[in-house]
């Protein structure tokens, strides 16, 4: 019972991060992410296919990675986890669980940013 006709058409995540530019840095260079936004707005826009990270500048706010499970924020639909996974692994990326066969169906894997944020990545079996 949606009460609309309009579809929701793309998503986008925001995560706060203590240090923008090595985060910023890390999704670019390590995980692959154009980078879209002017420096030093306090903000950035990280872009891969059509996923869109939002990374804002907060030194203050507790840290990811003292948040525990709460510091998951995206599940990644690829079309290839092993590539994807290979991928990552050459660049240096911070994998937590390396691919796998799960039971509801889909193929995947984990991996984090140097601050404490996680994605999972999967693909469908």
């Amino acid at each position: 019972m949606s009460g609309s006709d309009a579809n929701l058409l793309s998503g986008s995540f925001v995560i706060a991060v203590p240090d923008l530019k090595k985060s910023a840095a890390y999704f670019r260079d390590v995980l692959g992410f154009s980078l879209g936004w002017p420096e030093d707005m306090g903000w950035q826009v990280a872009s891969r296919g059509s996923v869109r990270i939002m990374l804002g500048h907060s030194p203050d706010a507790i840290p990811p990675s003292a948040t525990g499970d709460h510091n998951y924020f995206a599940y990644l639909n690829v079309d290839d986890v092993d590539a994807l996974h290979h991928e990552f692994v050459s660049r240096g990326a911070i994998i937590l669980q390396a691919p796998a066969d799960k039971p509801h169906g889909m193929r995947e894997f984990t991996i984090a940013t140097p601050d404490g944020h996680r994605m999972m990545v999967g693909q469908d079996l």
